[in-house]
C-alpha cells in the first residue's frame, strides 16, 4: 500500500440505468476499480463525487450526513427501481470543499439535503458495495467551458493528499439518439459505430499527448465532437477530474468499452499517482 501517494482523481462513464443490472465489461473493471485503490493508496476516507445528473446553476454541496439512491429515470427495468446504495455522507467534508472553492474565486453553497443520482450510485455498488466510504456530491454548473469545469477541478486538488476521492461520473461518447434509436431494451452488444471510434481514438492520443488546447477546443477540433455529445454535459465531468490531476501528467485511460455501437465507456485517471492505479488494475485483470 502506497498510503503516502495522493488519491488519483478517476472519471468514469457509467452508461445507462441499465448498468446496474447488467455491468458487461465496464461493471466487471468498476468491480476491480474499489478494491485496486485500496491495495494501492488504502480505501478513501470520503469521495466528492460530480455527476452529469446532478448540475446546478451555482456550485452546491450537498451535505447530507446519510444518503439513498435516486431513480432519475423512467420506463427501464422496474428492477431497478428495488437496487439500493444506502452510505453515509460528508457534511463535515462539504464546510472545507467549500473553503477551497471559495480560495479560487468559486462561490459555493451548501445544502442539508441528499441523495445519489444513478450515475454516483450504479459505479459505486460496483467499487464499494458495502457502502463503506461516505460521499459528497457536488452538483456543477454545465454552462462553464470546458477550461472552466478544468479550473473548478484545480480548486479541488488538495483532496488528494487528504485521502479524498475526487470522482467524476459521465460518458467519454453520449448521443441517446442513436443509443436508443431501436428502443430503451436494444440490445446493447452491437458494433461500435466509426463515429464513435474515431472520436475516443481522438481523445486518447490527445490526453496521451497532453494536448490540452486541443481538448479544451473539442466541439471544434475532435472528429464528430457533434454528433458523439449533442449536448456535452455528459463529458465535462472529465475535465473536472483532470482539473484536480493538474497539467503536468498526461490522463492515463484505465478502461475502454462501448455498448448500444455508440456509448463509450471509458475510464481515465489523472495526476501523479495515476500509473500506480494502473499497474494495479493491470494485475488484478491478469490474475483474474
Amino acid at each position: 500500500m502506497h498510503s503516502d501517494l495522493p488519491l488519483p482523481p478517476i472519471f468514469l462513464s457509467h452508461g445507462s440505468p441499465m448498468t446496474a443490472l447488467e455491468p458487461r465489461a465496464a461493471g466487471a473493471f468498476m468491480q476491480r476499480l474499489g478494491p485496486a485503490i485500496g491495495a494501492s493508496f488504502g480505501r478513501p476516507r470520503a469521495i466528492v463525487a460530480l455527476s452529469a445528473h446532478t448540475l446546478a446553476r451555482q456550485p452546491v454541496l450537498l451535505a447530507a450526513a446519510q444518503h439513498a439512491a435516486v431513480y432519475d429515470f423512467g420506463d427501464f427495468d422496474p428492477r431497478l427501481n428495488t437496487l439500493r446504495y444506502d452510505v453515509a455522507g460528508a457534511p463535515a467534508l462539504a464546510a472545507q470543499v467549500q473553503s477551497l472553492l471559495a480560495m479560487a474565486g468559486i462561490a459555493a453553497q451548501t445544502t442539508p439535503h441528499g441523495g445519489l443520482d444513478h450515475g454516483i450510485w450504479t459505479p459505486l455498488r460496483y467499487a464499494w458495495p458495502g457502502a463503506e466510504v461516505p460521499v459528497l456530491p457536488l452538483a456543477w454548473v454545465p454552462s462553464d467551458s470546458p477550461a472552466g469545469q478544468f479550473a473548478l477541478g484545480q480548486a479541488l486538488a488538495p483532496l488528494a493528499h487528504q485521502g479524498v476521492l475526487l470522482l467524476g461520473s459521465g460518458s467519454i461518447t453520449h448521443n441517446l439518439r442513436r443509443v436508443f434509436a431501436a428502443g430503451l431494451r436494444a440490445e446493447p452488444e452491437q458494433p461500435e459505430i466509426a463515429e464513435s471510434a474515431g472520436f475516443r481514438r481522438w481523445w486518447l492520443e490527445r490526453s496521451a499527448a497532453r494536448d490540452w488546447p486541443a481538448l479544451f477546443d473539442y466541439r471544434q477540433q475532435a472528429p464528430h465532437a457533434l454528433d458523439m455529445h449533442p449536448s456535452d454535459e455528459h463529458l465535462l465531468p472529465w475535465y473536472i477530474a483532470a482539473g484536480a490531476g493538474g497539467r503536468a501528467h498526461a490522463p492515463l485511460r484505465l478502461h475502454e468499452s462501448v455498448t448500444h455501437g455508440s456509448m463509450g465507456m471509458d475510464a481515465y485517471a489523472f495526476g501523479p499517482s495515476a500509473a500506480t492505479l494502473a499497474a494495479t488494475l493491470a494485475r488484478a485483470t491478469m490474475a483474474a
